[in-house]
């Protein structure tokens, strides 16, 4: 399986209304690093049900500029019911999903 594929399929995991982070992703994954992930979601098939949008940095926080995907992530997330603080970050106590717990 590609390191790519990996990631796909871990990401497809993610429930509706949660998120996770690169380094999440990256935890559960031997040999992938939060870099890795981020790369694999920038190439992420179009023609997939991949809900890239749900992966988002440590803090909390969308990486991607507006410009480049950052208002889109977050509509997508808002349009789940993911709320942001003040500040733009989300609240990593309340969404975050872990690959390894499955919850």
């Amino acid at each position: 399986m590609s390191r790519y594929r990996a990631v796909y399929d871990c990401v497809k995991n993610i429930p509706r209304g949660r998120i996770s982070t690169y380094g999440a992703i990256a935890a559960a994954l031997p040999g992938i690093t939060p870099r890795m992930v981020g790369y694999a979601l920038h190439a992420c098939p179009r023609a997939e049900d991949i809900p890239w949008w749900r992966v988002v940095n440590s803090r909390g926080s969308i990486s991607l500029p507006p410009h480049a995907g950052g208002e889109v992530q977050s509509a997508l997330l808002r349009s789940e019911g993911v709320t942001f603080a003040a500040n733009g970050r989300i609240d990593l106590k309340h969404y975050l999903w872990h690959p390894a717990t499955d919850d």
